[in-house]
């Protein structure tokens, strides 16, 4: 007899699905275990240091004589060792507990939301939180962001370098007086200011037109820049009003508001006169665009520098949702500083000694 196998696709489907689901938790509880281990030994060696009166001299030791009795063991070396004994330190009366298949933690417990997300993120992003960002509450937003958008531990660095934290809804809008809420909220940090394209170098004088075709050229570094959630729709792209042409500089959809976004870039300072076009621009895509279950259209301004009291005026009376924030390029360095730059042989050098010291602390 043979078999009816219609649905034989969606069967395989489920269990995979089934099969990755156990391979995400089995991953989550091995890094969190091994996290716990980590805070642990960092316990012992502190409560032995002070029981004993031993110095910072035992952990040499302890690194040979893990490595001679127990050679298949990874990430014991002296460095690593005494990171650990950092990150008991570091977090005396938070135990890390294994993290729940969860929604990411509102920040208002600052103790338990450690416990969740110091076991999510992997060893070697918490050693750089511990190592660059001293305020606690703002290593937690850094977790947060690091579980939520899936940053790499060269991403983290370069947001906690850039201060991303800071800048997170820092930009000036209207937003909570044309969106209701909770969407004026979300919007609001949807934006930060200044916004760092360190990715660039254009040099003064430039056009706008060169700085919108590199953020196009550099397309994945900008989105990153942006935030999660932004699809690229376009660049000039092209409306038609009453037989005449309109080009927006930059148009993107975000999928978590569910809206356009319109980006237009600006030479200089900001003018209170950018307020009325982007209006005009967003009213434009609603009309043309907007689909009858997508928010209104969202506009950001992009200027080198702004007034602040300026932007406010300029946005108090408009009636579509708009924000102005700053950009920063990166500057060429003088002659004299570049001749104190490292050669490509000696950064080649560092990486492969990082990357050899990495592998020993996996």
């Amino acid at each position: 007899m043979t078999t009816d196998l219609t649905h034989y696709a969606d069967l395989l489907g489920d269990i995979k699905i089934r099969i990755r689901q156990a391979q995400i938790k089995a991953t989550l509880s091995a890094n969190a275990e091994m996290i716990l281990m980590y805070w642990d030994i960092g316990r012992m060696i502190l409560e032995r240091q002070k029981q004993e009166g031993w110095g910072a001299a035992v952990i040499p030791r302890l690194s040979r004589d893990i490595r001679n009795d127990l050679p298949e063991e990874k990430g014991f070396s002296e460095r690593n060792i005494k990171r650990m004994l950092r990150f008991y330190r570091e977090y005396p009366d938070t135990l890390p507990i294994v993290p729940q298949p969860v929604a990411l933690l509102a920040p208002n417990d600052l103790s338990t939301n450690l416990q969740q997300l110091v076991a999510k993120i992997p060893w070697g992003h918490n050693i750089m939180l511990m190592e660059k960002v001293k305020e606690l509450s703002a290593r937690l937003w850094y977790m947060q962001q690091t579980i939520e958008q899936g940053w790499s531990r060269d991403t983290l660095a370069q947001m906690i370098k850039n201060c991303f934290h800071k800048r997170q809804g820092a930009a000036v809008t209207n937003f909570q007086q044309i969106l209701p809420s909770p969407q004026s909220n979300l919007a609001r940090q949807l934006l930060k200011d200044p916004y760092i394209f360190d990715f660039l170098t254009i040099e003064e004088p430039f056009h706008e037109r060169e700085l919108e075709t590199g953020l196009v050229r550099h397309l994945e570094r900008f989105l990153l820049e942006l935030g999660q959630g932004f699809a690229f729709v376009g660049r000039q792209y092209h409306l038609e009003v009453s037989d005449k042409d309109f080009y927006i500089d930059l148009l993107f959809y975000h999928l978590g508001l569910r809206c356009f976004v319109v980006i237009e870039l600006k030479k200089g300072d900001f003018k209170p006169e950018y307020a009325g076009k982007m209006n005009f621009y967003c009213s434009v895509v609603d009309d043309k665009l907007k689909h009858e279950t997508d928010q209104p259209t969202i506009g950001l301004i992009l200027c080198q520098t702004k007034d602040r009291i300026l932007a406010e005026y300029a946005l108090r009376d408009i009636n579509k949702p708009i924000g102005v924030s700053d950009y920063e390029l990166t500057r060429a360095l003088p002659e004299r500083l570049q001749s104190a730059l490292p050669t490509i042989e000696e950064i080649e050098a560092e990486l492969r000694s990082e990357v050899g010291e990495g592998n020993d602390e996996s």
